[in-house]
């Protein structure tokens, strides 16, 4: 294996799998979530996007019921 690689004259290619991986979706959420999400993201690192996609995959693991009721 070579000591030293030229990563700047490697082409880039997309993943030919991240079309199985994840879906685009079109969302409207409000903007209290965005900025918490944002937040989190700026405190851990993690793109806001992926953290809601964490937190919602979560959710549906452990098949979590909204607690609301409309009165």
């Amino acid at each position: 294996m070579r000591s030293e690689y030229e990563f700047d004259k490697m082409e880039a290619r997309k993943n030919p799998y991240a079309s199985r991986l994840k879906k685009q979706v079109t969302i409207r959420l409000g903007e209290d979530v965005i900025a918490y999400f944002k937040s989190m993201a700026a405190e851990t690192g993690v793109p806001y996007q992926n953290l809601i996609n964490l937190y919602l995959r979560d959710c549906a693991l452990n098949k979590r019921k909204l607690s609301m009721s409309w009165g």
